[in-house]
């Protein structure tokens, strides 16, 4: 049996050379390259691809994969909303993802860049580095103080709202899905609305469904929240309408913004730009500001989820080629 995977970076080379290990008997390909239409040759001759990147998985990449006979594809994140699931149901794709590899490395991300963003950190780090140690008016807010609506009670999410609670907040939740558990508890507000009037800070943990919460955060939403809410996106860019955050922002309708992933990140995250032109005016216009915490989708960039995505994708390969499927993992459409 043989698993080829696509763009393996530097970080992910020892736990391949691991699961290597364990797995004498699997033949193991692979290239830094991306998959796409040309790439897709290098495949030929495996039972199955693994892969990660931000590029679609378009009819063309997926026909050109099944042509050199490979239709079972595992995903090493969670994310399949760049999947042509027409051309994979065409082409007869077994698609796995990772839909649990470190909830805690996302949340405890969110959590951290809250923090800093309440305690003015930017703010007060540029004023030490200028030798300016007055403490006015940089002053702080306290976690415990807030309230704090999160969208979306998943793995992720629940984490999340375990830190928050750590700290001393006050949280409560909105999901169309709800986990008995929290509802038994009570932390359920019954609508979006609700949960953006009461909360002073709003963090998303949902999946981008195309088609259906596009941009579930612009301006109308927006207007629905406290004045002073932070807003923090950790999970898919496409949720938040980055317009109409800069407007907010603006305005001093927002106090600030956390953000992990950005709408248009394909081909500007994950690159060095210290030596060209910054290609992306509204993405370098919040980097820019002091209430605005970027990174560039590395939330989930720790060693323990590194190692779990590589793992679990390759045993869903396993699986897959095997004839069966990793519970779990499956992603059906």
């Amino acid at each position: 049996m043989k698993i080829f995977a696509y763009g393996i970076r530097n970080d992910e080379i020892p736990y391949v050379e691991a699961w290597e290990q364990t797995n004498p008997e699997i033949e193991v390909g692979y290239t830094q390259e991306l998959l796409d239409p040309e790439t897709a040759k290098l495949a030929a001759g495996a039972d199955a691809a693994v892969v990660y990147q931000q590029l679609d998985y378009t009819r063309e990449t997926l026909s050109a994969l099944a042509a050199v006979g490979v239709t079972n594809l595992s995903l090493r994140n969670v994310g399949t909303d760049n999947i042509d699931f027409d051309a994979a149901r065409e082409f007869n794709f077994n698609v796995s993802n990772v839909p649990v590899y470190s909830p805690n490395a996302i949340a405890e991300h969110a959590a951290i860049q809250v923090a800093a963003l309440l305690s003015q950190a930017k703010v007060m780090e540029n004023k030490i580095q200028s030798h300016d140690l007055r403490w006015e008016p940089t002053i702080r807010r306290e976690v415990r103080d807030q309230v704090v609506g999160v969208v979306g009670t998943g793995h992720i999410g629940r984490v999340f709202m375990n830190i928050m609670k750590g700290f001393g907040a006050k949280v409560i939740a909105y999901d169309v899905f709800r986990n008995p558990e929290l509802e038994a508890a009570g932390v359920y507000v019954d609508t979006l609305e609700e949960l953006l009037e009461q909360s002073d800070i709003i963090s998303l943990h949902v999946p981008h469904i195309p088609g259906t919460n596009d941009h579930m955060i612009d301006a109308d939403a927006i207007a629905h929240m406290k004045d002073d809410a932070v807003l923090v996106n950790v999970s898919r860019g496409a949720l938040v309408d980055t317009d109409a955050v800069i407007a907010a922002l603006d305005s001093g309708k927002l106090y600030g913004f956390v953000i992990d992933t950005y709408e248009n990140e394909v081909g500007v995250f994950n690159a060095d730009w210290r030596d060209t032109e910054f290609p992306d005016a509204r993405l370098l216009n919040l980097i820019n500001r002091e209430n605005v915490y970027v990174t560039p989708h590395t939330a989930f960039y720790t060693t323990h989820a590194v190692r779990e995505m590589v793992h679990q994708s390759f045993d869903a390969a396993v699986a897959f080629a095997n004839g069966g499927e990793k519970e779990g993992n499956v992603v059906k459409y």
